[in-house]
Order: structure tokens, then C-alpha cells, then sequence
């Protein structure tokens, strides 16, 4: 698909992009796909990996393959199950047996014929594939929070800037007219200047005993752990109960923020900065192998003056984004729900004097279009970044029980090391950025 010169990725990665290195001096040019009867000409496919195919791995890269223009030659995920699951789906789909399956991401990041990736890992196997993926010149569709930590989500975004990869992240309600309609009148001053913000996003998380057992035959769990801590396998740890440990994920917090915490910064027109002081509570179980916050609540506040509460749902903080404006207006947005007050803001639409904001009606398309166009997603790592920020400082605040002061420019804690400790987590031996 795209031109230029092209370069061996096996040898690339033996010379040491393979375990965690900072080399980024390539960029790979990749063959396209092999011909289909009533699909575009090759020279117009894009050709496509998947890591990581479980529950949101496995649909988005069905998503894709839904899309007439790509071509899904391989996925990759440490559970051979899913894997050979979804290498099926592919298969079946295209009528052809040409999708291959592997157990290590970094055979598929080995591939000469790849143009971009989809990574639908735990939180804790985002930031380490994405990179490598960006330095051997593969754009990049990943799940939304961006990095499990706030130095990863660094790492990526610079990743992103320094080789000019595309990058598309799963917070796909910027996607849902909606959310667009609601960020866009906020953004145009439809509620004055706003004053507060208030992000409702999901309670719970799984309690109850987990058992210590030998892991299945088909998952490579010392693949799995990778980079975090090493724990032992229990019966509920992996797939979709990782998100309730923080070695791991980070709850519901985490789960939602790149999600409504996304779409409060796109109104806000903050997706490059962040907040300046962060404090709030948090429930943390104490027992069992679940440590995710179970109820949480934490305050922002911003340069501007905006403060901006983050908790789960309760009956004053609704589900969603709602930006409330300094004369008491206000606009909320949720999945399938929109409100305003005074209801006559329902009605409001752009005029000519207005600055429309970016629009796309299709999260997995938009990513396509930008990777044959070469221009910017309506998500790049930079404003995913951002996004998952806010819940990164609001974790660090509630476990600390101390109030953050944060500088969004240089990306640092100010006069609290022990909170600069909590930015980043150590990496299992071998695995590194």
C-alpha cells in the first residue's frame, strides 16, 4: 500500500526492536494483499494484523473485516482459543484459508506485508506491542485506555509524533452523533462559558474468592503477565476480570474514562492539556486478588477555572458527560441520551458564524481513510493521552489520599515524589519501552 523502500521486519526486529527497544529508525514499506474476486485491487487494500483477539479484539477486527478495502492476514493472541477462533472468523469470511494464527505478537509484527494493526490486549499489553508496531512503521487502531500507565501513554503519543504513524483509538463515542452534536454546541458556546463538568461512568467491579490453579493448556500466561508483576494464575484473573486489578487495568475508572472522560475534554477543547490539581476517595478492596476501586470520586480543576468531578454514577452524578455552563445551562450526553436545559439547547445547530468540529461517521472508516489519506483519526495518541490522564491522576490522588498538583505542559507532579513514583510502574525482566 504505501511506497518506498522496502525493508526486511524480520531482520529489523532481530537487530533489536524485539524485547523493548528505544530503536526507531525505520520505517517499513509493506507488500499488498493477494487479489480477490469483487474486492478492490490489491494496490488499494490495506493488509492487516490483529493482536490480541478476545472480547473488543475480536470485534474490532471483525469490524475491519467487514470493510471491502482490507485484508486481515494474521492475528495473534496468547490464548490459543481465541486465536484460532478468530483466524477462523477471518478465514470464513473471505472464503480462503490465507489468515494465520500466532501465540507471540512479535511474530506478527515480523510479517513483510503488513500496513497497520489492530491491539485489543489488557490494559497492561498496550503500550509495549504499540510502540514496536510504530517504530517498524505500522499505523496503529488501539483500545481505549491507551497505556495502563501515564508515562506509557507518553511513550505512545511521542511514538506516534516521531514516526508520523497513524493512530486511531478505540474511544469511538467521538464517532456517534450525539456526542459530536453535544461537544460541538459546548465547544461553539451554546452554554456560555463553562464552569463545571461533571463524568458519570460506571459502578462495580467482581468480588468473591478466586481459586489458584495450574493455567489452561491453550494460554501462555507468563506471555500474558508479560510486563506486569509477576501473580499467580487463578481462575478469574485473566481475559475479562483483569480490568478489576490494577497490576492489570484499572477498574471501572479506567474502563470509561477514554470513553466520557474523552468526550468532556473534545467539549472542553482540552485534548492536549490536562488538569492542574486532582484530590478525591476512592473504595479499594482490601482482600482477595480484586483491588480496583469499586466506588470512586475524585475533582479536576483546571487552569481556566473549569472543575470537572469523575465518579461512578450516583444519583447527583449522571451517567455520561454534562457540561454546565456559568449561567446554569447545561448540556449531557450519554450512550443513546441526550438532554439540556433550557430544552430549547436541543434544538440548536450550527450557524455560519460557528467552527464545525471534526466529524467522522465511522470509527473503524475513519481510521482507513486516514491511513490511505495519511491525515490525522479523530482520535490520535496525543488526545488519547490526554484522556486517559484524568483517570490516571484521579487513581493516583485516591490512592495516595492526597491532592495532586499536577503541571500539564511538562507532565510532571509537583513536590510529591512518591506520587512522580505512581506515574509509571516497573517492567518484568525482559520487557521494556
Amino acid at each position: 500500500m504505501k511506497a518506498g523502500r522496502l525493508i526486511d521486519r524480520r531482520a529489523f526486529l532481530r537487530r533489536g526492536v524485539g524485547v523493548g527497544a528505544g530503536v526507531g529508525l525505520f520505517h517499513i514499506v509493506p507488500a499488498a494483499a493477494q487479489g480477490r474476486d469483487g474486492r478492490p485491487a490489491p494496490s488499494n487494500r490495506l493488509v492487516m494484523g490483529a493482536v490480541g483477539v478476545g472480547g473488543m479484539g475480536h470485534g474490532n477486527t471483525m469490524g475491519f473485516v467487514g470493510q471491502g478495502d482490507v485484508q486481515f492476514v494474521a492475528v495473534c493472541d496468547v490464548d490459543k482459543g481465541n486465536a484460532e477462533r478468530t483466524r477462523n472468523d477471518i478465514n470464513r469470511a473471505y472464503r480462503n484459508e490465507d489468515c494465520k494464527a500466532y501465540g507471540d505478537f512479535r511474530e506478527l509484527l515480523a510479517r513483510s506485508d503488513l500496513d497497520a494493526i489492530t491491539i485489543g490486549t489488557p490494559d497492561h499489553w498496550h503500550a509495549i506491542p504499540a510502540v514496536m508496531a510504530m517504530n517498524a512503521g505500522l499505523d496503529v487502531y488501539g483500545e481505549k485506555p491507551i497505556t495502563h500507565t501515564l508515562t506509557e501513554g507518553r511513550a505512545v503519543a511521542d511514538a506516534q509524533q516521531r514516526h508520523g504513524c497513524v493512530w486511531q483509538t478505540g474511544s469511538w463515542q467521538r464517532s456517534v452523533g450525539n456526542f459530536h452534536w453535544g461537544a460541538e454546541m459546548v465547544r461553539n458556546g451554546r452554554i456560555g462559558k463553562i464552569a463545571r463538568v461533571e463524568v458519570g461512568l460506571p459502578t462495580g467491579g467482581v468480588s468473591g474468592p478466586a481459586k489458584f490453579v495450574d493455567p489452561p493448556p491453550n494460554l501462555d500466561y507468563d506471555l500474558w503477565v508479560g510486563p506486569s508483576r509477576w501473580l499467580p494464575y487463578c481462575d478469574k484473573r485473566t481475559h475479562w476480570n483483569w480490568r478489576w486489578q490494577l497490576d492489570f487495568g484499572g477498574g471501572q475508572l479506567m474502563d470509561w474514562i477514554g470513553h466520557h472522560g474523552d468526550i468532556a475534554h473534545w467539549g472542553m477543547d482540552c485534548d492536549r492539556t490536562g488538569p492542574i490539581e486532582i484530590e478525591g476517595k476512592g473504595n479499594y478492596p482490601t482482600e482477595g486478588v480484586w483491588d480496583a476501586a469499586t466506588t470512586y470520586r475524585f475533582t479536576c480543576r483546571y487552569r481556566n477555572g473549569v472543575e470537572m468531578v469523575v465518579g461512578n454514577s450516583t444519583r447527583d452524578l449522571r451517567s455520561g458527560t454534562k457540561w454546565i455552563g456559568e449561567n446554569g445551562n447545561w448540556i449531557w450526553v450519554d450512550r443513546g441520551g441526550t438532554d439540556a436545559f433550557p430544552k430549547d439547547l436541543l434544538r440548536e445547530r450550527l450557524t455560519a458564524a460557528d467552527k464545525p468540529l471534526y466529524k467522522s461517521g465511522s470509527h473503524h472508516r475513519n481510521f482507513l481513510d486516514c491511513v490511505k489519506t495519511r491525515t490525522e483519526t479523530i482520535t490520535p495518541a496525543e488526545t488519547a493521552h490526554r484522556s486517559a490522564s484524568i483517570g490516571h491522576l484521579g487513581q493516583i490522588a485516591m490512592l495516595t489520599g492526597r491532592k495532586i498538583r499536577w503541571n500539564p505542559d511538562t507532565e510532571q507532579v509537583l513536590d510529591d515524589p512518591g506520587a512522580t513514583q505512581m506515574l509509571s510502574s516497573p517492567m518484568r525482566a525482559p520487557w521494556r519501552l
